[in-house]
């Protein structure tokens, strides 16, 4: 949308052409009744009726010749009604030097009708105001000290104070006024420019909305023609991935739960066995999507290389070698704006002579849950850390940690990505987190693997709400 802010000197320009007129009129009319008002002179202090009855015709005189020649002078409305304003209140301040207390209280509701009608019927910006106080009190001021034979506190009691008070408002009232007048007209043009820029717009919208039907057209064929890649991306990588089923064959009571973010998922996992050790990974790459899926491809590669190929059976020594070849295949150097690309993932070795599990993590942490085999209410806990860097380019980088624990029958062991903790939802949008996370396994732990599948993943629909899924999830139970 083009800016539609008009420029101050064009309101400027606007406010004076549109208020010109009114106040050339409150100009004559303040001329007139500046004349007009010798007679309160003649009636209020007789003897003072010709000086007086001379300085109104002085400043009337002024202002009329002002006014008339104000083109042929260069100067504006503004000025004429300043030079007329500030006349008669340098009149009106001669006037009070030579009264009594008794005329003075009498000629300051003059004075008073000075400014009021002033605040009414003037309209021009504020340092003009400041400008006819400050001239009014100078003014005041002087006549005071070299013609008044009133006393200080007399001159304020009896009219001074309140005229004075009257004239701040006036200021007051004359800002006011004046800025809702200008605002006023500043609207106004604005919606003014604002119409014209539309009529001269809507033709060319019409242009634009057949060319971005066109454009539509066009983006919708290639959107399917991207999805269809990506679906068919999919497809190889869920045939790189192990199946569920292939998960039973090695634990007879065990889940998978996996739920991409997207098409293509940035989280995998991975399953291996040989002489009765039997690995698998859980894994969450950097991003999700089409770049999450690349990465996928090079962990299930290079676990393939280093446990099935290299017959690595250390987790923490696999993990070591992923991290190095992470790093020569994306050529990372920790340089600024390179590749830092990498996962999170955690590798199980479960023993199943000496029924122990040996594992390494990179982030990722390990729940085991022993249950007691004669009911369900006595379970324990245990987390067991992962080393804190990931599987990838990281500026202080150490050796992955192997970490031994002995199982028992019944033991539960859940590994895990952090798209489950870290949604977003429930009544205050706020994330999962894997305190309730892990509260909920134990709840479900003495459950079959299956129906605990089915408890998580309605758990976590039911949280997420009609929020968007911000992640991949992956979540793996085995029961020993």
């Amino acid at each position: 949308m083009p800016n539609t802010t008009i420029p101050e000197n064009v309101v400027k320009n606007e406010f004076y052409r549109s208020t010109e007129k009114f106040h050339i009129m409150a100009t004559w009319v303040g001329l007139v009744l500046n004349i007009v008002w010798c007679i309160s002179d003649y009636f209020i202090i007789n003897e003072y009726f010709i000086p007086f009855l001379i300085t109104r015709v002085a400043v009337a005189l002024l202002s009329a010749v002002l006014l008339m020649a104000r083109k042929i002078l260069g100067v504006n409305i503004y000025t004429c009604m300043l030079v007329l304003v500030l006349g008669i209140s340098v009149q009106n301040a001669y006037m009070w030097s030579v009264m009594d207390i008794e005329h003075f209280q009498k000629h300051a509701f003059a004075y008073m009708v000075l400014f009021i009608g002033a605040g009414m019927l003037v309209l021009w910006e504020l340092k003009l105001s400041l400008l006819l106080l400050a001239a009014t009190l100078l003014a005041n001021f002087l006549f005071y000290i070299f013609y008044s034979r009133l006393t200080l506190d007399e001159f304020m009691i009896n009219g001074g104070l309140l005229t004075l008070t009257v004239v701040v408002f006036c200021v007051f009232q004359i800002r006011t006024r004046y800025r809702l007048v200008y605002n006023d007209i500043k609207i106004r043009l604005q919606l003014e420019l604002s119409k014209k820029v539309i009529e001269e717009k809507h033709a060319e919208l019409i242009l634009q909305k057949i060319e971005i039907q066109s454009q539509k057209d066009t983006l919708e064929v290639k959107n399917r023609e991207t999805i269809d890649s990506i679906n068919y991306a999919k497809n190889i990588q869920d045939a790189l991935l192990p199946t569920e089923a292939e998960f039973l064959k090695h634990f007879s009571d065990s889940f998978v739960l996996f739920k991409p973010k997207d098409i293509v998922s940035g989280d995998f996992f991975w399953i291996y066995e040989k002489n009765n050790l039997i690995f698998y990974a859980t894994a969450d790459c950097t991003g999700h999507g089409v770049p999450g899926g690349f990465m996928t491809m090079l962990g299930l590669s290079f676990l393939d290389d280093i446990i099935e190929g290299q017959q690595i059976q250390n987790p923490a020594e696999a993990l070591n070698l992923m991290r190095d070849k992470i790093i020569a295949a994306l050529k990372q150097t920790g340089n600024i704006g390179e590749s830092k690309d990498g996962m999170d993932i955690t590798i199980c070795c479960i023993d199943k002579n000496k029924k122990e599990l040996n594992f390494a993590s990179a982030n990722n942490n390990l729940y085991i849950i022993k249950n007691n085999l004669e009911g369900a209410n006595e379970k324990t806990i245990t987390e067991y850390k992962a080393n804190r860097q990931p599987v990838g380019f990281h500026h202080h980088y150490k050796s992955f940690t192997l970490q031994t624990i002995p199982l028992e029958d019944g033991d539960c062991i859940y590994t895990f990505t952090d798209g489950y903790a870290d949604q977003f939802g429930g009544p205050k949008g706020k994330k999962f987190r894997y305190k309730q996370f892990g509260q909920n396994l134990m709840n479900n732990s003495h459950l079959n693997f299956s129906v605990q599948k089915n408890i998580l993943d309605a758990t976590i629909d039911q949280w997420r709400g009609p929020l968007e899924q911000i992640d991949d999830i992956l979540v793996i139970g085995v029961r020993i």
